[in-house]
């Protein structure tokens, strides 16, 4: 039985755990830090804060880690290093598949399922050196735009628990806030990276279908509306992560395979003065908003002026209720079709959620020619953002319509007196993007007088990701809000 390492000062962990990921991967190549300090500096700040916020959730044995990250430095001994990620703690999303791991997608169903295969996302994490620690809290099947489920529980607001965390990437955003991962994976069909980034300061990239590998699964030639991506406390870091996760997968029709991964290595900057900004605002008042959420949202763009960008107002051209309806046609055909077989099950239709019951009944409702005319419209809208970027070269518009709600809420009910009519009504605003599968950056846009994130997202057209990501560099550097910390990292 080895010697267990003495541990490290509190200094040299919260020293370790504020270090940027990619400060932290040079560190640990060059041996100034070990990847056994590293581990032990998340563990005491996941102990510390995680009971908190419930963030991150199925946490293995500590000790049998520790072998893995001894394991790590051996490797560096003898000069062989995994990639990028050797020796960095990661907790994978609880709805992407880890071998050897419990993958409940939080649901009773699946809460004892250890599954017995990578994500192909996560494959690529792993053969990086990265060791999981755990898993980040979602809700079930991912569905809503707040981490809650039977599982697990709440995942709470890293810069105030009684509110909303987001979701459904929601422990995510939370541990990367609260230092307790130096990055973190994602997915997103309707937000799931945007919301909870935009809720806790932090980064959330979709990214575009086929730039990062999206399963596999039985529906591969379906995987056109959710994608996996990138979340991080600055660009670079999330670029690191991206260059690890993307690429060509054989077991995936939808990936490029003329994708080089090593793009994201590429210079974040470039000269970006004269570049054109198309503000969406409110849609020209189509989407409801709290107070002052879109007051806050605009103060942020004068750091693109400050860029020497130019910013006006873009009103798209486009029946916006007509847009919300094919989303939900397109979104509940996608979540009918793999689900069904739950549903058809007495015992597993008594476990699922309101919400995924509500999806799955209307989307088995739905006839091949209201699929087809919901195709049509997305097709339609996207030519009218085709024209809009003939005009402009990204498109900004905030990342939600409301504040962080009290997290007791499954869902706000109304937003500024309007009664929301479905469970993600209240997340509109992330559909313009989601249906036609653009790149988009979830960045952070100041806080309210309560203290509470707001987020705006930064567009750009299609497969234009990297550009995407030397804009957001570019903001963060002017704007600064990333550098703002969580209180309860104060504690």
């Amino acid at each position: 039985m080895s010697t267990p390492t003495p541990a490290n000062t509190p200094a040299k962990n919260d020293s370790i755990v504020s270090m940027d990921a990619c400060d932290l991967s040079r560190h640990i190549h060059t041996r100034e830090i070990s990847c056994l300090e590293v581990l032990d500096a998340f563990h005491d700040q996941i102990d510390r804060l995680n009971p908190l916020v419930n963030a991150i959730v199925a946490r293995p044995e500590r000790e049998s880690l520790r072998d893995i990250a001894r394991e790590r430095d051996t490797q560096l001994l003898r000069g062989q290093s995994m990639g990028p990620l050797h020796g960095i703690p990661q907790a994978p999303k609880d709805i992407a598949p880890v071998a050897g791991m419990i993958t409940t997608n939080g649901s009773p169903i699946y809460k004892d399922q250890i599954t017995k295969n990578d994500s192909a996302a996560n494959a690529n994490v792993r053969a990086s050196g990265a060791i999981f620690i755990g898993r980040t809290n979602s809700p079930e099947f991912g569905l809503g735009g707040h981490t809650y489920n039977p599982v697990y529980g709440i995942t709470r607001n890293a810069f105030n628990p009684t509110r909303s965390a987001g979701g459904s990437s929601g422990g995510a955003g939370v541990s990367l806030a609260l230092r307790m991962l130096p990055v973190a994976d994602g997915s997103d069909m309707m937000g799931s990276l945007r919301t909870p980034a935009g809720y806790n300061n932090v980064f959330g990239f979709r990214t575009s279908p086929g730039c990062v590998p999206h399963g596999p699964g039985e529906e591969v030639f379906f995987q056109q509306l959710s994608v996996t991506g990138a979340m991080a406390r600055n660009i670079p870091d999330l670029a690191m992560l991206l260059s690890v996760q993307s690429g060509f997968d054989t077991r995936l029709p939808l990936t490029r395979r003329q994708d080089d991964p090593r793009k994201f290595n590429a210079p974040l900057e470039c000269e970006l003065k004269g570049k054109r900004i198309g503000w969406l605002g409110n849609l020209g008042g189509h989407l409801q908003m709290e107070h002052g959420m879109l007051e806050i949202s605009e103060q942020s763009l004068s750091h693109f002026n400050t860029l020497g960008c130019t910013v006006e107002s873009a009103v798209p051209n486009f029946d916006f209720e007509q847009l919300f309806q094919a989303w939900m046609t397109l979104r509940s055909f996608a979540f009918a079709g793999e689900k069904a077989p739950l549903y058809q099950s007495d015992e597993k239709r008594a476990l699922l959620k309101p919400e995924a019951i509500w999806e799955i009944e209307r989307g088995l409702k739905l006839t091949g020619p209201e699929v087809f005319n919901a195709a049509k419209v997305r097709t339609a809208w996207y030519m009218e953002l085709n024209r809009l970027f003939k005009q402009y070269d990204f498109l900004v518009m905030p990342t939600s319509q409301v504040f962080p709600f009290i997290a007791e809420t499954h869902w706000p009910k109304e937003i500024a007196g309007k009664a929301m009519d479905t469970y993600h009504r209240w997340m509109e605003a992330v559909v313009a993007v989601s249906i036609v599968g653009l790149p988009t950056l979830a960045a952070p846009a100041g806080f309210n007088a309560e203290g509470l994130p707001v987020g705006i997202q930064i567009i750009g057209p299609q497969q234009a990701d990297f550009s995407v990501l030397q804009m957001g560099h570019a903001y963060d550097l002017a704007s600064q809000y990333s550098k703002i910390r969580s209180p309860l990292l104060n504690n």
